[in-house]
């Protein structure tokens, strides 16, 4: 027993997998667990071997491609494993197949760089002759290969729960000229509303999933679920009087507000933008409307964008409901609220991100930081000698606007559907410039405690990507990404230097 247990402890354990063929393998210490390949949120500008970052059970996964890692070409063979280790740094590491494992005596391993037969861009701690394949397995130095493709980043101020913006961060933004509040506004049988923004909680795509409550009016589409709660969904069109809409065209959102305490859904035809209205722009309603309504209009101011060729009726949320339906949704949170209260369930701080598209991808931008949320301009002035992210300037109400091909700054193809873009107008202590975006998915509002830490693999993600909201529920993620850093430090100073150039020939 005595040598059977020595001869054991001499023996060291190896995962053995397949790339390309070959056979390599990696040391049981490292080794977590092997899963499938995961759907992958991928990262701008990453390395090559980065294929992005996942949700693994709620907690966001680096995705390394072991192919990239290694240098070698790009195969059309879809990879199905991935393997999860601790080499320093929480990882997945894709590969085409998993092996064994398989149990090898110390003194059959070679350690010796010129028995080992490494290729190039290949890094061995030695290998191993596989008596299950007859062939040489090669133990892969993956703690070197992953600090040879990625700089590892200390933790700053970056660490969990401190992923967006801070106070002084917030401070750098520039503020507007003039005073102006924010507003988003919405489609509603061919109009255009808007609530402002302190009243929104988040917008969402509308569910495909409702519970129908039977025997409800017709302004109450039901409920569905946000985030372990039953959110009820109400019809905007009903609630302002339109009749209701022949067919859903999955264009419709959901903007999630708070009334009387209680929150509800508001089902709208589609989001229409976001904007930064100013004071001097928006009208209280004529007091001669008012009268009609007897003075419960739901509408309480109007705002004029364009010079007045753009009228917005702004929705007083308090007024959307008639009395008896603010009652008792008055008494429902009223009882909610004599409902004991656990100990961790205190107030958490909370913030506001913009979402948007490009391609799969899904991005946030703190809310702070956006001016405002368009359709993209039809004209767009193209200018000879501007570096090639910059698709050219628009003029937005009488200031000259750079307009930058967010596809193209992030080195993607050009989109192949055009319509549903936008242009997400975003301000910083240096700039204001538009983004051009495949779309905008919604306006997310999370606890601050739930933005994560991006993976800190090299400098130019710990930059650009301020942190990573992980929806473990939805299996979605969302990258946060720092305004200030989406330009490098030399295409700001050649977009100031075209900025001065504009403003002296405007």
């Amino acid at each position: 027993m005595r040598e059977q247990r020595a001869a054991e402890a001499a023996a060291r354990r190896f995962l053995t997998f397949r790339l390309d063929g070959a056979l390599y393998a990696l040391p049981s210490e490292h080794l977590l667990e092997v899963i499938h390949v995961p759907p992958v949120a991928r990262v701008p500008l990453s390395p090559r071997a980065l294929l992005g970052v996942a949700n693994l059970r709620g907690a966001v996964l680096p995705l390394v491609d072991l192919r990239g890692l290694l240098g070698a070409p790009a195969s059309a063979t879809t990879a199905t494993k991935a393997i999860v280790l601790d080499a320093g740094a929480r990882v997945a590491l894709v590969v085409d197949s998993v092996d064994s494992l398989a149990a090898v005596d110390e003194d059959k391993i070679e350690t010796r760089e010129s028995e080992l037969g490494a290729r190039d861009g290949e890094l061995l701690s030695g290998a191993f002759r596989s008596l299950r394949h007859e062939e040489v397995a090669k133990i892969l130095d993956i703690e070197r290969l992953l600090a040879a493709a990625f700089t590892q980043q200390a933790k700053s101020r970056r660490s969990h729960g401190d992923a967006s913006l801070a106070a002084d961060d917030r401070r750098r933004a520039a503020p507007a000229s003039e005073a102006s509040t924010m507003l988003v506004t919405f489609d509603v049988a061919g109009q255009e509303f808007g609530l402002e923004l302190e009243a929104v909680q988040e917008i969402l795509p509308a569910p495909t999933d409702i519970a129908v409550v039977p025997r409800a009016e017709t302004l109450v589409l039901g409920v569905t679920s946000l985030r372990d709660r039953l959110l009820p969904l109400l019809s905007l069109r009903g609630l302002l009087g339109f009749p209701a809409a022949p067919l859903a065209d999955g264009r419709e959102k959901v903007v999630v507000t708070n009334i009387g305490g209680a929150q509800v859904g508001l089902v709208a035809d589609r989001a229409r933008a976001i904007l930064r209205a100013a004071l001097s722009s928006i009208d209280a309603l004529p007091p001669s409307l008012a009268a009609r309504t007897g003075g419960e209009s739901r509408v309480k101011a109007i705002y004029r964008g364009d010079g007045g060729r753009r009228l917005v009726s702004i929705l007083s949320p308090q007024q959307l409901y008639r009395e008896d339906v603010m009652r008792r949704l008055s008494e429902r949170t009223q009882s909610d609220s004599r409902q004991p209260v656990a100990a961790n369930s205190a107030p958490h701080a909370e913030q506001t991100f913009l979402v948007f598209r490009l391609g799969k991808d899904e991005f946030g931008l703190p809310i702070d930081a956006i001016d405002e949320v368009g359709e993209v301009p039809s004209k767009i002035a193209r200018l000879p000698k501007t570096p090639k992210f910059l698709e050219g300037v628009v003029n937005l109400r009488g200031e000259v606007l750079p307009v930058v091909d967010q596809r193209r700054r992030f080195d993607m193809p050009a989109a192949d559907e055009l319509e549903r873009r936008r242009l997400v107008v975003v301000r910083t202590d240096r700039h204001r410039a538009g983004l051009i975006v495949d779309g905008v998915s919604d306006v997310l509002r999370v606890a601050t405690d739930s933005v994560e830490a991006p993976p800190a693999l090299t400098e130019q993600i710990a930059r650009l990507v301020r942190g990573v909201i992980n929806l473990d529920e939805r299996q979605r993620i969302v990258l946060v990404l720092d305004p200030t850093e989406l330009l490098t430090a030399a295409e700001q100073e050649r977009l100031d230097a075209f900025q001065k150039t504009a403003r002296e020939n405007a």
